[in-house]
């Protein structure tokens, strides 16, 4: 296991990670490796006891009674890129296990999307400007139509790779969050999508100013404090829009952020969703995918959600104040133990000379229990942002998940809530306010219950709808007809904004059920 600690940044191919996407096989052991006994994998893991079965938690002392002269190795979380290759493309060697279930034989395999046909009709392609995994990406000319004339991008998938129905149904949602999504200005803009017997076209905005990884590196691998805001309110700004529709991007890193154009305030854009899903707010995912270094404690423990975006955001922001790796060792292995067991180390340069504010925006996003990390419309309220002249803080689910825990408690449970109430801070504070206001209060100043339902449907997409978001937002309401009405006088549920002590109680009960009691 190598150094947990910063490292400086490598070239940019030694730092671009390929996506990892993990099977369910169990790990293979090597009896005959020595490990000592004190390895720290073994040690307790810092996530909830629920994830105590996960492979990423094993322990020495989970297994009694060992009656091995030598301990098994480690399980490593890492099941390295064949497992990808079989789960998601069906490419296994002939010594092998057969193809995982759920997969198919190619010939048996629907590759028809319906999507037009004529994409040279329309198009002209040019040279290619970047590859991954699953396909590349080359510049066009549009021919005709609306963007007759103009550069744009096509990401082609080739039907040859699509050797299992998971990576059919990869592309389609893939081509389906993009065209939901698409309109926000940090996204990258899609156009339209074609197919020919040989491969899926996706034309997309062509941004020419290059990766967010170039960029910090032609600065001599950090960032400034003020130019580090202005990167990360992008960043934000997009990941809160996707979180509310119900998307979790699951593979966020410097090399998928472009900027527009090579001027020095470019507009950054976020792009490749092809491993993106959809997640509804009370529920959770257990595919392992992602980039090595950019990956969430929870996603090795196989059960995470939008939080885990959060976390590859607390990975770039700190990449962006210091130059180094929160997380570093020599192996796939190695990185993933240290992101599960080490803490990112604040104490050296250039970190004791950063303000506190950044520091503590670095640490509200890399905390291991993702139940305590900042979503992203907490982090855009965050002292270290909240003075920044772009700044807009959009809607945040979780507040319809605070309400219906809250309106679901006990009433022993509401007490120790309000009682808690008095912890919360004024950064906190402020940020429900903002909530508050987001939600829509009439001429009056008060909230009623179908303001909940209007907020969500005023910032709703497609993308809503697939994810369920609607469903959930739906299943709050039920709650509060069903028990806030019946049990509470018609004042708890009406909140008036000048009435600060009864707005202020609202909002620290949801707050404290966040951060103190952090069950749900």
């Amino acid at each position: 296991m190598g150094i947990c600690h910063g490292k400086p940044i490598k070239p940019p191919q030694n730092l671009s990670d390929n996506p990892i996407i993990l099977n369910d096989n169990e790990p293979t052991w090597n009896s005959q490796t020595r490990k000592p006994t004190n390895f720290p994998f073994y040690s307790p893991s810092p996530l909830p006891s629920a994830f105590k079965n996960s492979p990423a938690n094993s322990s020495a002392t989970s297994t009694p009674l060992r009656l091995f002269k030598r301990p098994f190795p480690p399980p490593s979380p890492a099941k390295h890129i064949r497992a990808l290759l079989a789960r998601r493309h069906g490419s296994v060697k002939p010594n092998e296990a057969s193809i995982p279930e759920g997969s198919e034989c190619d010939g048996e395999l629907d590759k028809n999307f319906g999507y037009s046909k004529n994409f040279t009709s329309h198009y002209e392609l040019g040279e290619e400007v970047g590859r991954g995994h699953f396909g590349y990406t080359c510049s066009a000319t549009a021919k005709k139509g609306s963007l007759k004339g103009q550069d744009v991008a096509v990401k082609v998938i080739p039907k040859s790779k699509m050797t299992t129905a998971i990576a059919i149904e990869d592309v389609r949602r893939e081509v389906k969050i993009l065209r939901a999504l698409t309109g926000h200005k940090n996204l990258v803009q899609f156009y339209d999508v074609y197919e020919d017997d040989d491969n899926v076209h996706i034309v997309m905005e062509l941004c020419k100013g290059g990766e967010l990884l170039d960029r910090i590196l032609s600065r001599g691998g950090k960032y400034s404090e003020e130019d580090a805001k202005a990167v990360m309110v992008q960043i934000l700004s997009v990941v809160a829009y996707c979180h509310l529709q119900g998307v979790v991007h699951r593979d966020l890193k410097p090399e998928n952020f472009l900027f527009t154009s090579k001027d020095e305030h470019s507009p950054l854009k976020a792009i490749d969703f092809g491993l993106s899903d959809y997640v509804k707010p009370d529920e959770r995912l257990n595919d392992i995918v992602g980039s090595a270094y950019y990956v969430a404690p929870e996603v090795l423990h196989r059960s995470y959600g939008t939080e885990a975006d959060m976390w590859s955001i607390g990975v770039i922001a700190y990449i962006l104040l210091c130059g180094s790796r929160p997380f570093w060792a020599r192996t796939e292995s190695g990185i993933f133990r240290a992101v599960l067991k080490a803490d990112p180390s604040f104490d050296e340069a250039p970190w004791p000379s950063l303000s506190s504010h950044a520091v503590d925006f670095v640490k509200g996003l890399v905390n291991k229990d993702y139940r305590k990390r900042l979503t992203a419309a907490q982090a855009l309220n965050h002292p270290w942002l909240a003075n920044y002249h772009d700044v807009k803080v959009p809607l945040d689910m979780i507040t319809y998940k605070l309400v219906k825990a809250y309106i679901c408690s006990s009433s022993l449970r509401k007490a120790a809530l309000g009682a808690l109430a008095k912890t919360l801070t004024i950064p906190q504070l402020a940020y429900f306010r903002g909530q508050f206001a987001l939600l829509g209060p009439n001429k009056s100043g008060f909230i009623l219950l179908q303001n909940f339902k209007m907020a969500a449907a005023k910032n709703s997409t497609d993308a809503m709808k697939d994810s369920r978001v609607q469903d959930y937002i739906n299943m709050v309401t039920f709650y509060f007809l069903n028990r806030t009405f019946l049990l509470l006088p018609p004042i708890i549920y009406r909140f008036k904004i000048n009435e600060l002590s009864l707005v202020n109680r609202f909002y620290c009960i949801l707050m404290c059920l966040a951060v103190k009691l952090s069950s749900i």
